[in-house]
């Protein structure tokens, strides 16, 4: 065992099997050993590329989107730009190099980055130097006032809960020690570790073994900032991979060195994430008072904001190879086959903002 295999066996033997939820807790945030508090993950060293890295094609287009959305919400000045989960900053410094368009943005523009790593931490505030950027741990120590959100790969990482249908009702699925000579870690079920309500659409009845996934976090953040929404100016972009309706079945999954590996194998040391449930976010933000718009598969969304124009103008002034380079990196990001589809978009506005870029019924896009 780790260090961090330590820490969460000891748990285990002190209290019993845990939700899976806190195995992710730890795994991925425990402040010693915690696999995002102790490494960079990015990149072809790490254990994964995501859309920013792929292409800088990606975080021009939603610096721009977030100048649109500024206008309409009545260009405030100052205006609360936010990034959840930042990574590199790389997305961020792609936005705000295109976002320079229009100066008055900007300077009204006070950038706020909510990040719980560490490492990942130093290399935001070396990229985005001279947007003094303001970092915060968490979600609801975000300023108050007219804010623009950019949630890109965040909210798959939150820790969720696994449900299985049993004869009688539902249990959860619980961590426990593995056997004495196998793996040290093996799920087991358990009793409920909280309130659980099946949402309508799930069949009736349930077969059972089925595994329905929530995650408790990303409703309640999605909840606070549609509050916000409701209150203030307020946009808000997340893009993730996940499912567009509630659904039966299990996603937790952990990458390790850009493989897939056992999620249990390698605590704070493999990423684990969970597919989004947009329409739980869609229910917790209209709650919240906010609009919903979307979700829609990643491919629609960036090829609505011009994604195609943007490289054939980048391949026009480049060499043959790089050239070929650019268009295999649209074909990443927009291609049902990759990241089209399964990766989603979805905005929460405040009521009266109109429909974001990106968003409008096919053959109705603006100009």
């Amino acid at each position: 065992m780790n260090a961090l295999a330590r820490v969460i066996a000891e748990e285990i033997e002190e209290s019993g099997p845990i939700p899976v939820g806190r195995f992710m807790e730890l795994a991925l945030a425990h402040p010693a050993h915690g696999y995002y508090r102790t490494r960079d993950p990015l990149g072809r060293q790490g254990d994964f590329i995501t859309a920013p890295e792929v292409s800088q094609m990606f975080g021009e287009l939603l610096g721009l989107w977030a100048v649109v959305m500024w206008e309409r919400l009545g260009a405030p000045d100052p205006v609360v730009l936010a990034e959840l989960g930042p990574g590199r900053g790389t997305l961020m410094a792609d936005a705000l190099r295109a976002a320079s368009i229009r100066p008055e943005f900007v300077k009204a523009l006070r950038l706020h980055l909510v990040e719980t790593s560490p490492v990942l931490t130093e290399h935001q505030k070396e990229a985005l130097a001279a947007y003094g950027p303001t970092v915060h741990a968490d979600v609801a120590d975000l300023p108050p006032g007219p804010m623009i959100v950019i949630a890109n790969e965040f909210f798959d990482a939150l820790p969720i809960r696994q449900l299985v249908a049993t004869g009688p009702g539902w249990s959860e699925r619980r961590v426990a020690l593995g056997p004495g000579s196998g793996p040290a870690f093996a799920f087991t079920d358990g009793p409920l570790a909280g309130p659980f309500q099946p949402p309508d659409g799930l069949g009736h009845p349930v077969p059972q073994g089925a595994v329905f996934e929530l995650c408790p976090a990303a409703r309640s953040i999605v909840g606070g900032l549609a509050t916000r929404a409701a209150a203030a100016p307020t946009a808000v972009l997340i893009i993730d991979y996940g499912h567009g309706r509630s659904a039966l079945g299990e996603t937790l999954q952990a990458v390790r060195g850009h493989e897939y590996t056992d999620p249990l194998a390698h605590p704070g040391g493999a990423d684990l994430t969970a597919h989004v449930d947009f329409d739980a976010l869609a229910t917790a933000a209209r709650a919240g008072g906010a609009a919903v718009h979307g979700p829609i598969g990643q491919g629609r969304f960036l090829l609505a904001l011009g994604i195609q124009a943007r490289a054939e103008r980048l391949a026009a002034g480049a060499e043959p190879e790089a050239a070929r380079g650019i268009d295999a990196d649209l074909r990443r990001l927009v291609s049902p086959e990759e990241m089209g589809t399964l990766f989603k978009a979805m905005a929460l506005t405040s009521p009266g903002a109109g429909v974001p870029p990106g968003f409008e019924p096919p053959g109705n896009a603006a100009p």
